[in-house]
C-alpha cells in the first residue's frame, strides 16, 4: 500500500513515499526534499556468502545527469565511471550504517541511491543519506537503527542547518553528522580554521536535528516497517575459543601481541596459526575458522591490555606519538617534495605546478564547482604493507584518503589572484602502519611550502583511537593509533588543522555511537598532538613557504588587458595566439575578464610574449616605435608585421633618406626593422616610417 509521510526540515518539506516504487526491494524510500528526488533501496541476499569473515555491504550513490538537465559528454552519451563525489558520498553513507548491522551477519546487503532530480536548495547527498537509513529501517534486514544525518554550515558566525548551494559557496564550514537516537556515529567536516569549541557546538546542533528526524523515521517504521528476518549466525563456536586458550593462555597471548614492530608481531601470529592448524588437524570443521578465531582472540587481548592495563601493544603511553621525522627536497627535478615519517607510516609527497588551464574539469551534479584548481591524489601500493598484489588503480579507500588530505589544505591555499597556478600534490605511501591520510596531510603541507606555494599557515593532522568497556564512562582514548589499534579498536577519529582551528575531520567507528565526552576529548587530544607535530617535526624541516617557485617550475606572469581586445589577441580560429605560443614557447590563458596568464620556464620567451600581447592591445598613436618583420614588398612600399596578425605599411618614400628606385635594393622578405608610427593613411592602414625612426 502506498503511503506518504512529510516533515519540515530546515525550512523545506521532506517527503517520503513508501510502497509507490521498487516494491521488490527489501525496503524502498522514494525521497523528495524540495524538488530533489532520490530513490533509495535496500536489498539483502537470502543466505550468507560462503567463505568470508566480514559483512558484505555495498553502497552506491548514482549521479544521473538528467537530474540537472544535462546530457553526458563523450561519444557514449551515458554515465560512465562514478565521479569522485559519488564515491565520497557512498563512503559517507556506508560509515555510519555499517556498525549498526549485526556483527555476525554475512548476507550480502546493497544500498542503492538513484539521484533523479536536483534542487540547488536541497542537497541530493543528504537526501540519499536519509533515504538509505529509512530504506533499511523499514526493511526486514536486521539493523540497530534508525539513524539520521544533518549538514551544518557557518556563515558570518552563524550556523546554518542543511545549507543550500549558494550558502555552501560562502560557508566557513561543511559539516555532516550522523546520529542514532542516543549517540553520534559519524562526523565528516571541511572547515576554514574553525575553533574546536565552535566545531563541537556545530556537531551537537546537528545531533539535535538528527533526533527530530529519527522521531519522524520512527512514525514511518511504525506504519510500514517489516519484521526483521532471521539469519544464520557466523559467530565462532565458543568451544573453539576455549580450546585455543588452553593452547595459548591469555598471558602468553599478550606476549605475542606486545611488539614495537608490526612484522615481529605478524611473524608470531603466523607461527601461532601454524601451531593451531597442526593441533586441530583432526577437527576439519574448525580449520576454516582458525583465522577468524585468532583475529578475535587478538582483538580481545589488545582491548584488555589497553582498557584494563593501560598498556599499548608497542609500549607507548596513551598520548604518546610515535617517532617523527620530516625532510624536504628528497626528489630532484620535481617542483617540490617532502617526506613525513611517523613510526612505521611513511609518506612521500610530490608537488607539481601548472597553468590554471590545467585545473581539473568536473562534470557532476554540484553547480557550485565546475573545475578544481588544487588536486591531492593518494596512492597505496601493496609493498607498503609487505604484500604482493598487482596495482588496479585507486579504489574507494584511496579516493577517500586523497580527498581528506585535499580538504585539509584547501583553506590555507592562496587565491588564484595571489598565485595563478593549478596545483597537484601526490602522496606515495612508502610504508603503512596506521593513519596514512594524516601523514599525507603533513607531507603535502611541507611539499607545498618547498614548491614555493605561499600557503597561509602550516597544517598538520593526527588520528585518535578509542577502546570502550561495558559502560559509557569506561573508555580509553589513544593518540596516534597504529594499524593494530585501528583494527581492534572502536574509533578512528582524524582531525587536521592549523594553530587557529580545524580544517577537516573524518570519524569512523565500529560501535553504536560516541558520547559527547568522547567526542570532545578526541577533538582536544588531536589539537595537542598536531601542535606537537608541527613544532617538533615539520617546522624544523621547513618553517615557511619559499619565496619563489623552483628553477624547474613554470613561471607565471599575469597582465590585464581590455576585455574588448581579447579577440585581437586570440585571432580568427586562434591564429594569433597560436603564433605567439609558437614564437615564444610559452602557454597563454585568457579569462573572460581580460586577465592574461603567461606561463613558461624561459624568462626571455615570457618577456617576448608579454611585449607582443601589449603591442597587439595598444591603441596605435603617432610616434610609437615598433620592431617588425618584412612580410610583403610591393612597388609602392613594404608591409611590416610588428605582432602576430598586426601589420602596417612603409611607403617607399619613408624607407630611406636617400632616393631608392626599387625597395628590394634596401629590404628583403624576412628583414627585421624598427619603425615609427605615423598614424593611419587614407585607407585606414597603419602607416610606418623607417627613416624617421631614431
Amino acid at each position: 500500500m502506498f503511503k506518504t509521510f512529510t516533515m519540515e526540515l530546515a525550512g523545506r518539506t521532506l517527503r517520503v513515499d513508501v510502497g509507490r516504487v521498487a516494491a521488490q526491494a527489501n525496503g524502498a524510500a522514494f525521497m523528495h526534499y524540495g524538488d530533489t528526488v532520490v530513490l533509495s533501496t535496500a536489498t539483502a541476499s537470502e543466505k550468507p556468502r560462503d567463505g568470508i569473515d566480514f559483512f558484505p555491504l555495498s553502497v552506491e550513490y548514482e549521479e544521473k545527469l538528467y537530474s540537472v538537465g544535462k546530457i553526458p559528454g563523450g561519444f557514449n552519451k551515458r554515465e560512465g565511471k562514478a565521479s569522485e563525489n559519488s564515491v565520497l558520498t557512498s563512503r559517507v553513507i556506508d560509515r555510519p550504517m555499517r556498525p549498526l548491522f549485526p556483527k555476525d551477519y554475512r548476507n550480502d546487503v546493497a544500498l542503492n541511491n538513484l539521484v533523479m532530480s536536483v534542487d540547488p536548495n536541497c542537497s541530493p547527498e543528504l537526501t540519499a543519506m536519509l533515504g538509505s537509513a529509512i530504506a533499511v529501517a523499514i526493511s526486514d534486514i536486521p539493523f540497530d537503527g534508525p539513524c539520521a544525518t544533518t549538514q551544518v554550515g557557518l556563515i558570518d558566525g552563524e550556523f546554518v542547518v542543511n545549507p543550500n548551494e549558494e550558502q555552501n559557496k560562502i560557508s566557513d564550514l561543511k559539516l555532516t553528522v550522523a546520529s542514532t537516537r542516543e549517540k553520534v556515529i559519524m562526523i565528516e567536516a571541511g572547515a576554514n580554521e574553525v575553533p574546536e569549541d565552535r566545531m563541537i557546538e556545530a556537531i551537537y546542533l546537528a545531533d539535535s536535528v538528527n533526533k527530530q528526524v529519527i522521531e519522524f523515521i520512527d512514525t514511518i517504521v511504525a506504519e510500514c516497517g517489516k519484521a526483521k528476518h532471521e539469519y544464520t549466525s557466523c559467530a565462532i563456536p565458543e568451544e573453539l575459543f576455549t580450546a585455543i586458550k588452553e593452547i595459548v593462555p591469555p598471558s602468553e597471548m599478550e606476549v605475542v601481541m606486545f611488539a614495537k614492530e608490526k612484522q615481529v608481531r605478524e611473524d608470531r601470529i603466523r607461527n601461532l596459526k601454524d601451531k593451531l592448524v597442526e593441533t586441530f588437524a583432526d577437527k576439519s570443521e574448525w580449520l576454516p575458522l582458525i583465522d577468524e578465531a585468532v583475529y578475535q582472540y587478538e582483538k580481545k587481548t589488545v582491548r584488555k591490555m589497553i582498557l584494563k592495563d593501560q598498556k599499548r601493544p608497542d609500549g607507548r603511553e596513551m598520548t604518546q606519538i610515535r617517532q617523527l621525522s620530516a625532510e624536504v627536497d628528497i626528489i630532484p627535478r620535481v617542483h617540490g617534495s617532502a617526506m613525513f615519517t611517523r613510526g612505521q607510516t611513511q609518506i612521500c609527497n610530490i608537488c607539481t605546478l601548472a597553468p590554471l588551464s590545467e585545473s581539473q574539469k568536473l562534470d557532476g551534479l554540484d553547480g557550485t564547482e565546475t573545475s578544481k584548481r588544487y588536486m591531492h591524489h593518494y596512492n597505496f601500493p601493496s609493498y607498503s604493507v609487505g604484500e604482493t598484489k598487482p596495482s588496479r588503480g585507486p579504489g574507494r579507500r584511496e579516493i577517500g584518503h586523497g580527498a581528506l588530505a585535499e580538504k585539509a589544505l584547501i583553506p590555507v591555499l592562496p587565491t588564484p589572484e595571489e598565485f595563478p597556478y593549478a596545483i597537484r600534490t601526490v602522496s606515495e605511501t612508502f610504508e603503512s602502519n596506521g593513519s596514512t591520510s594524516m601523514a599525507s596531510t603533513c607531507a603535502s603541507c611541507m611539499a607545498l611550502m618547498a614548491a614555493g606555494v605561499p600557503i597561509k599557515k602550516m597544517v598538520a593532522g593526527i588520528s585518535c583511537g578509542l577502546v570502550t568497556g561495558d559502560t559509557d564512562d569506561d573508555y580509553t582514548l589513544l593518540t596516534d593509533i597504529q594499524g593494530l589499534e585501528d583494527f581492534f579498536g572502536d574509533m578512528d577519529f582524524k582531525v587536521t588543522g592549523t594553530d587557529a582551528g580545524i580544517t577537516a575531520i573524518q570519524m569512523d567507528i565500529k560501535i553504536n555511537g560516541l558520547t559527547r565526552d568522547i567526542v570532545e576529548g578526541a577533538i582536544r587530544t588531536c589539537r595537542e598532538a598536531r601542535m606537537f607535530i608541527m613544532d617538533t617535526c615539520m617546522k624544523p624541516a621547513i618553517a615557511e613557504p619559499r619565496k619563489e617557485v623552483g628553477a624547474l617550475a613554470p613561471k607565471i606572469v599575469q597582465i590585464q588587458i581590455d576585455p574588448s581586445k581579447i579577440g585581437d589577441v586570440v585571432g580568427q580560429r586562434g591564429k594569433v595566439i597560436n603564433a605567439i605560443i609558437e614564437q615564444t614557447g610559452v602557454k597563454i590563458d585568457i579569462t573572460d575578464e581580460g586577465a592574461v596568464s603567461i606561463c613558461g620556464v624561459d624568462k626571455e620567451g615570457m618577456d617576448k610574449a608579454i611585449k607582443i600581447i601589449k603591442t597587439i592591445v595598444t591603441d596605435f598613436e603617432e610616434g610609437q616605435v615598433f620592431e617588425g618583420r618584412v612580410i610583403s614588398i610591393k612597388e609602392f612600399g613594404a608591409f611590416i608585421e610588428f605582432a602576430p596578425g598586426k601589420e602596417g605599411m612603409v611607403h617607399i618614400s619613408k624607407i630611406s633618406n636617400e632616393r631608392i628606385n626599387k625597395i628590394e635594393d634596401v629590404l628583403t622578405l624576412g628583414d627585421v626593422v624598427k619603425v615609427v608610427c605615423l598614424g593611419k593613411d587614407k585607407m585606414g592602414r597603419i602607416s610606418f616610417s623607417i627613416k624617421d625612426c631614431k
